[in-house]
């Protein structure tokens, strides 16, 4: 059998996007690969939001691309960069083969079997109508814990500072009845925790007149038999309904975490970046979340130095974090990226050392809330789905809480899948470590 060898740099989107790519390459007779060495084909699946996926891929053709030189190897790059900067890339390396943006993962066999004799680029947008959604389950699927499942693809949000609608086009709602089917798919191979993945899951099925909401689809997947834990990414705090407040209410298997991009503490730099949302509706969501929920976790994004933030902006991004005492956040200095609107603002860009000063203190207060909200864990009893062995240490396991903590515990490789009641016994700033509690002593809430 022929051996395609995907790599992905990139988002959960990028990660889904290649199983999709494993899957329907299997149907057409290919097997998938973990040695590059044994491949027949080699894709590179990037994204384009940040800087460092784009350094990585260049890095890793100069790998590949030698390859070619001593046997016929198909070289493929997919993803976000390749939809932004398609004709670059297919004059930058006249050795790949093809090069294609996300709209086009449903036609990769297709498209593998012509790039055989001439090259490929497929950077078109699909529309709305028909947009053909893969629905083929990814191969490596039963090996895992969980699964992502894409609801939406594209963004109709114009945030200044996001290369996303140049990347992904368009936001399209997927057929509830096709989510619900993969969904059913993957728990039939053992799948237990299904992440819903969309740009901005909120605003799922709002743009088509009688398609189910979002808090729907919520309640939908959450009755499916063998669900027993659901997330989702990403949303837009302006979108998020008491709708989808009730499902934390009322859904015991919507995990207790919400990862929700709040960018910036100010009102003045959340204008800039056309969020559509104030400060303080921000926090009327954090609250409504953990009345129905007190151990409701949330973790973020933040950017430092957005162009004319100024050290009062900056002050209220840090007043915002002691407010809410986000468990855990992505944070970046701001960096200008290609076909965003936030080009326009840049003579009021922000020195570097600036930003990056600005970013180390707020990481070093982020890191400091970390661990306390963990030290004040210890001695509590947790639920934990155990997702198999530790990657540092032999002898232990590892799992989540419903509250997306990952823990650290001695145990058995073959409880994967299982739910385990462990009891805290150290806190860190990214992980929590425990010890494994028989009988049926209460789990703490």
């Amino acid at each position: 059998m022929p051996r395609v060898y995907i790599k992905t740099f990139g988002c959960q989107m990028n990660e889904y996007d290649s199983g999709k790519m494993r899957a329907l390459l299997g149907k057409d007779g290919f097997e998938a690969t973990e040695e590059l060495s044994d491949a027949d084909v080699v894709l590179v699946n990037t994204c384009s939001v940040r800087e460092k996926p784009e350094q990585k891929l260049h890095s890793f053709l100069g790998r590949v691309l030698p390859m070619k030189r001593q046997r016929r190897v198909t070289v493929g790059i997919a993803g976000c960069m390749a939809q932004v900067d398609g004709d670059r890339l297919f004059k930058k390396y006249p050795n790949v083969d093809l090069v294609f943006g996300p709209d086009a993962v449903s036609r990769i066999g297709e498209m593998v079997a012509t790039a055989g004799t001439q090259r490929v680029l497929d950077t078109e947008f699909l529309g709305e109508e028909g947009y053909p959604f893969p629905s083929d389950v990814d191969p490596d699927a039963s090996r895992r814990v969980g699964a992502f499942v894409t609801i939406q693809k594209g963004c109709d949000n114009k945030c200044t500072f996001c290369i996303v609608p140049a990347t992904r086009g368009e936001e399209v709602s997927r057929p509830l009845a096709d989510v619900l089917d993969e969904v059913r798919r993957l728990v039939d191979t053992g799948v237990k925790e299904i992440t819903l993945l969309g740009q901005n899951v909120n605003s799922y099925g709002l743009k088509v007149p009688g398609h189910p909401t979002f808090a729907e689809l919520l309640r939908a997947v959450a009755a499916m038999p063998g669900v027993e834990l659901i997330r989702y990414t990403t949303s837009h705090p302006r979108d998020i309904g008491d709708d989808v407040v009730d499902c934390y209410r009322d859904l015991p298997n919507l995990a207790s975490h919400l990862h929700l991009p709040v960018q910036s503490g100010s009102d003045r730099v959340l204008r800039r970046m056309k969020r559509f949302y104030t400060r303080a509706h921000y926090l009327e969501v954090v609250a409504k979340l953990r009345a129905v929920r007190p151990d409701f976790v949330l973790s973020t994004d933040i950017i430092t130095g957005f162009p004319g933030e100024s050290d009062a902006d900056f002050d209220e991004t840090m007043s915002l974090l002691e407010a809410v005492r986000f468990h855990a956040s992505f944070s970046f200095a701001y960096n200008a990226r290609p076909n965003t609107p936030a080009l326009r603002l840049l003579d009021e860009a922000i020195p570097e050392a600036v930003a990056q000063a600005r970013l180390e203190r707020f990481q070093a207060r982020q890191r400091q809330i970390a661990l306390e909200e963990h030290a004040a864990l210890v001695g509590t009893v947790q639920r934990v789905l155990v997702e198999g062995p530790s990657a540092h240490d032999e002898g232990v396991i590892c799992g989540r809480t419903s509250t997306f903590k990952t823990i650290n515990f001695p145990g058995d490789p073959a409880t994967t899948g299982t739910w385990a009641t462990v009891r805290v016994t150290r806190g860190f700033a990214n992980t929590l470590r425990g010890e494994r509690v028989e009988g049926s002593e209460r789990v703490d809430e």
